[in-house]
């Protein structure tokens, strides 16, 4: 019997700018898994609140600092991200790390629409491994959301060729009380279920696991075989006609010029004229209504019962909230509610909210992603990661460069971890629902869902 050899890894050691929301998950996810994690933040108190939480280091001082970032150990740093409210201070940061430490990357959060625009400029001329920009990234999650209405959640993998969508099965579906191995037998073997969530329970689902009404299941396929497979079930699965947005910050904008892109009408209600005269410029397709958006009389005059889907996205949690509640009180309208907060989570999943969007996760999960690939030493590396319900779950993409102990071997020889589920492959553009018979081959996207956590290669999802 032949043995697989794991690579050898080691924590890296990574200097995180700016103690706010992002920085602070970046924090416990990364200590979480090994990391030798040093924050920076002009802030004292919170700095030495973090490190005594997590023990870890601290530096309280200017991230953009020469000095700072040498008493944070800059020099035998890997990484550097910098996550401050100022995308500025993030690119000077990162700048300076880049000048110090050789062999240091550099993550940059940036959030400003004309910064974003010049995204591969500024990777490429001040040697940046990623910029990343949550409002943009969120705006993206939402517009897929409202492609296909019908879903709670959409991730997009192997460069948006498949996908993991999330739904309620409701009273009376077909679904409804039908075993994964009749589904595959009876109406299509074209799409996989990977994860159900039932009664705050999570189940990697084998064959005979047995849908029921309520049951939230994630499947995984490419969006044409998606689409034809809920419309089979009886799903609608026609994008919206439009949407209502509250609240006219950048995340609007960036999302309103996504919908419209896509042919989807969209209105925005903003408190502050100035912003309002500013996006009517931006957005000239767009309809700009200065307004309370709080107001239920404003709402209902501009046609909050009768619009297709509903956003807001005001900046504040409880309002966006309210707001949502509202919403789904009057109207059938889809409705999608961004969470910048991720307290009370239990709280919040129990509210009949329809689709939540965290910000602070999608950024989170893009940086982890980046750090777990280049922990590991071989040739296999993560893609891209995501978490679902709540985190108990991870959905990894990887991209496998070279053979190794997983290539060209049957599915079903292969001594899996238990709760895992090789989900789909994609190999030469086409999107394929592995069998047993099925290998993993070099040059495969090989997407996995699991409740393991800490995955840092593809040999990880091996006993």
């Amino acid at each position: 019997m032949s043995m697989i050899k794991k690579p050898i890894t080691r924590g890296l050691h990574i200097i995180i700018v700016g103690c706010g929301k992002v920085g602070t998950t970046l924090v416990e996810q990364l200590s979480r898994e090994g990391h030798d994690i040093t924050i920076i933040d002009q802030d004292a108190a919170k700095v030495q609140e973090i490190a005594n939480f997590y023990d870890i280091m601290g530096v309280a001082g200017n991230g953009a600092s020469y000095s700072t970032q040498m008493e944070a150990g800059i020099e035998k740093a890997n990484l550097i991200i910098a996550v401050t409210a100022s995308d500025e201070l993030n690119l000077l940061c990162c700048t300076i790390a880049k000048q110090v430490g050789d062999d240091c990357d550099a993550i940059a959060r940036v959030r400003t629409p004309d910064y974003s625009k010049e995204v591969g400029y500024l990777r490429a001329r001040l040697g940046l491994a990623m910029v990343i920009n949550p409002e943009l990234e969120a705006s993206r999650e939402i517009a897929r959301i409202l492609f296909l209405p019908t879903a709670l959640e959409v991730t997009s993998f192997a460069n948006g060729q498949a996908e993991i969508i999330k739904f309620k099965i409701p009273e009376k579906n077909t679904l409804d009380g039908m075993t994964i191995a009749n589904l595959g037998r009876n109406i299509t073997n074209d799409i996989l279920i990977c994860a159900v969530e039932r009664g705050g329970e999570v189940t990697i689902p084998g064959g005979d696991f047995r849908i029921k009404k309520g049951d939230i299941i994630s499947i995984v396929s490419s969006r044409k075989h998606i689409r034809t497979f809920l419309e089979k079930i009886g799903f609608k699965t026609k994008q919206v006609k439009n949407t209502m947005i509250v609240g006219g910050g950048r995340g609007a904008y960036y999302l309103a010029s996504q919908l419209l892109l896509m042919g989807i009408d969209v209105k925005i209600i903003e408190k502050n004229q100035k912003r309002c005269e500013e996006l009517s410029i931006l957005l000239p397709k767009a309809i700009i209504i200065n307004g309370d958006g709080s107001d239920q009389e404003l709402l209902k005059e501009e046609g909050i019962e009768h619009t297709e889907s509903f956003v807001p996205l005001t900046g504040i949690d409880e309002e966006n909230i309210m707001l949502t509640l509202h919403a789904r009180q009057i109207s059938s309208a889809k409705t999608i509610t961004k969470i910048n907060r991720s307290s009370f989570i239990s709280v919040i999943n129990s509210l009949d909210l329809g689709s939540v969007v965290y910000p602070r996760y999608i950024t989170s999960e893009a940086i982890i992603a980046y750090v777990r690939a280049k922990k590991n030493s071989m040739d296999s590396n993560i893609e891209s990661l995501y978490h679902m319900f709540d985190h108990r779950v991870e959905a990894i993409e990887f991209l496998v460069k070279e053979s190794s102990g997983v290539t060209d071997i049957p599915l079903m020889s292969l001594k899996l971890k238990r709760n895992l589920l090789i989900c789909c492959i994609y190999r030469r553009s086409k999107v394929l629902i592995p069998s047993g018979q099925d290998t993993i081959q070099v040059g495969d996207r090989v997407i996995i869902v699991t409740t393991h956590t800490g995955f840092n290669d593809i040999l990880d999802i091996m006993l």
